[in-house]
């Protein structure tokens, strides 16, 4: 299956600062790609490049086989696009702003009519439908956003943020959105809701200081996080110190903390399963243990670790 979105080593500088350095990646049909960064790693700046707003410094971006630079608004027609902060015309209603989006996508007639009431219904905006636009709550004001951006129901979409300013139940249903329109489409999701990538995402990129520090899947890079793997051993009336020793000793630990009087956490070198050596090593203390398990690394460990180091030099 061919790519929808191709990113090949692009670079954008702004004077002398690069805020991408050399960043590549694809998203094919039925991908939902998470793009993950500190603020100011170069997200949106990336996220405008491959709607062709900004044109690259150095690079090649490929949207639908076409090249964003040679034909940006060939490529504009088959992209859906919500910026950060979703700006709009705050004196129209969304029936008014919609057919208007609509039109100027090409839209008319019976399908436009459709489109219309599918965004309606779908963003659940039908309540503030004729009202203005200015008198909406922001929760309101960004699934209108939302709507501008996959009314002409295009090949790719670009979301920054889609979920900002929704409460929870709202959030949940934008998501449900998401994973219903990504088998017919790729779409790239900007967000620091590190569970929404866990949600709905199959692929994830880590982006900090403009360059790629981590790619894969959500599960692929959690793993990543210090956490992984690490056993939590809990006892039930020996001190934590009883077993500290013994367990520092065990192939494969890092290190050890204590966390309260009878609870011991054991880290991972190398983010491998050390649950059974460690299990080993405590029953041999003959010590009562009220529970052991393994730690899940957590995409939020992993983008905490993958990111600091790069934040910090």
């Amino acid at each position: 299956m061919s790519d929808l979105v191709s990113v090949k080593d692009v670079q954008k500088k702004f004077d002398s600062f690069f805020a991408v350095s050399g960043v590549s990646f694809s998203a094919k049909k039925g991908d939902v790609l998470g793009f993950l960064g500190p603020n100011g790693a170069g997200k949106t700046t990336t996220m405008r490049m491959i709607a062709g707003y900004l044109h690259p410094t150095a690079g090649k971006i490929e949207v639908c086989g076409t090249d964003v630079i040679d034909n940006p608004i060939e490529i504009q027609k088959k992209i859906g696009y919500l910026p950060e902060g979703g700006p709009l015309y705050a004196d129209m209603t969304p029936a008014s702003f919609l057919r208007f989006i609509g039109e100027v996508r090409g839209l008319s007639g019976t399908y436009l009519d459709e489109r219309i009431e599918y965004v309606v219904k779908h963003l659940n905006i039908a309540d503030v439908f004729y009202q203005t636009i200015d008198t909406l709550s922001k929760g309101y004001k960004r699934r209108v956003a939302l709507a501008q951006a996959i009314i002409h129901d295009p090949e790719v979409l670009i979301l920054d943020e889609p979920t900002d300013g929704l409460d929870p139940n709202q959030k949940h249903e934008v998501r449900e959105l998401i994973t219903s329109m990504s088998k017919d489409k790729a779409i790239i999701i900007s967000t620091h809701i590190l569970e929404e990538v866990e949600a709905i995402c199959n692929k994830a990129i880590i982006i900090a200081k403009g360059k790629i520090v981590a790619s894969g899947t959500p599960e692929q890079l959690a793993t990543k996080s210090p956490n992984h793997n690490a056993v939590v051993i809990k006892l039930k009336k020996s001190p934590a110190d009883r077993v500290l020793s013994d367990i520092l000793q065990v192939k494969g630990v890092e290190r050890v903390t204590v966390e309260g009087a009878n609870k011991v956490v054991a880290f991972s070198k190398d983010g491998k399963d050390i649950l059974a050596d460690v299990g080993d090593a405590v029953r041999k203390k003959k010590v009562a243990v009220e529970t052991i398990y393994n730690r899940s690394g957590g995409l939020n460990g992993a983008f905490r670790a993958l990111t600091k180091d790069v934040q910090e030099s």
